[in-house]
């Protein structure tokens, strides 16, 4: 099964699109901050949320509840896809909905190889994996420019040495991230 989680109006064909308004019409409206989810265990093979979880889990209880029914419903070697505005972007900025910004970072937290290599190395880092018992992988990471920027580079303006030192430290660099999980079981 694929799922387009938190779909609006962006319907994927060949998947099950769900959301928690039944206004942009999902085939099943599902509230993904309410648990269980209405899938089975090991059922899931790839799953699509974009510009969803950024809204999700204002709580650490739920956010992590919902990290946690993500590797429930997956199977081995499922990819999850994610993309979330980039949180020093105008886009994540302005909507009051936004309740936490999603780094690419985070999820190594939940990598229980890595959580093994912190602990052998002494590092302080939070062990979520082996707290909450998953395991995923970050498999790539994508920094889409917003569009100003693209155009600058690619027209010889700016450097990507010097776009690079910009996306560090100034707004509006950087619109969105694109982050590929592999699920480990």
């Amino acid at each position: 099964m694929k799922l387009n989680l938190g779909c609006g109006n962006n319907k994927l064909e060949g998947y099950l699109n769900v959301d928690s308004q039944q206004l942009c019409a999902p085939d099943q409206v599902v509230d993904l901050e309410v648990f269980p989810w209405p899938f089975e265990d090991n059922s899931v093979d790839e799953i699509v949320m974009s510009h969803v979880l950024e809204h999700l889990g204002e709580t650490k209880e739920v956010y992590l509840a919902i990290i946690k029914v993500l590797y429930r419903i997956c199977q081995a070697d499922a990819e999850i896809r994610i993309n979330v505005p980039h949180p020093r972007h105008d886009e994540f900025i302005i909507d009051p909905t936004h309740v936490r910004p999603i780094l690419p970072e985070q999820f190594h937290l939940f990598s229980k190889r890595l959580n093994a290599e912190w602990r052998e190395a002494g590092y302080a880092n939070t062990p979520l994996a082996d707290y909450i018992d998953v395991d995923f992988e970050v498999e790539d990471v994508q920094w889409v420019l917003a569009d100003d920027m693209l155009e600058k580079l690619q027209s010889g303006e700016i450097s990507s040495d010097d776009l690079a030192t910009r996306a560090q430290h100034e707004y509006n660099i950087l619109k969105e991230i694109q982050i590929k999980l592999r699920v480990v079981k």
